[in-house]
């Protein structure tokens, strides 16, 4: 089975940093929005596909504009949160990687399921700071249940930490922060 992970597009967040951190619910800028539709027509999705999203505006936003008009399962969920990469000790969550409550989630992105059977703590706190070790677990915990997902290709759609620390716990490669990937660039992994 094939798991894709994608970047998500370019974000209001990332337009003057380190100020532009401080946004809460970052959206996508025009730019961002373009790179989706680009998405679309680079790696269009089927009705089979299946699509894991980052609980966040611009994670939702890249999957909606991408997925617009399939009838594909399309999944968020806190374990694609983001995720500071490498872990920094006593490292805060910046206001732009805050989760959307879910409630926020269903009323303003309604095509969307939310992952179920997750702890509250999840869903409020994400996966960003926390230990390697209890990421671990979770990745694990995680790739079990897109094998039970039973689908022949998973798109997640996440953050750059996200996406690289999948990466390294998936091939057991180090990586550092030279290998994030660019905004809707996909990496693709047997699983």
């Amino acid at each position: 089975m094939q798991i894709i992970f994608i970047r998500h597009g370019q974000g209001e967040h990332t337009l003057n940093i380190p100020q532009s951190l401080d946004i809460y619910d970052p959206a996508l800028t025009n730019m961002g929005m373009m790179q989706a539709i680009g998405l679309a027509e680079e790696m269009p999705l089927n009705e089979d596909d299946i699509l894991i999203v980052s609980p966040l505006r611009r994670t939702l936003q890249t999957a909606e504009i991408w997925s617009h008009k399939i009838l594909c399962r399309k999944i968020t969920t806190p374990i694609v949160s983001p995720r500071i990469f490498p872990q920094i000790p006593k490292a805060k969550t910046l206001p732009c990687d805050k989760l959307l409550e879910k409630r926020k989630i269903l009323s303003e992105f309604p095509d969307f399921y939310l992952h179920e059977g997750l702890p509250n703590k999840i869903w409020t706190d994400g996966i960003n700071v926390l230990p390697e070790k209890e990421f671990r677990e979770i990745a694990k915990n995680f790739i079990d249940w897109c094998k039970e997902q039973n689908g022949k290709r998973i798109f997640v759609v996440s953050h750059d930490g996200t996406i690289t620390s999948f990466r390294e716990f998936i091939t057991g490669k180090k990586l550092s922060r030279a290998d994030f990937p660019n905004e809707t660039s996909s990496i693709c992994l047997e699983i």
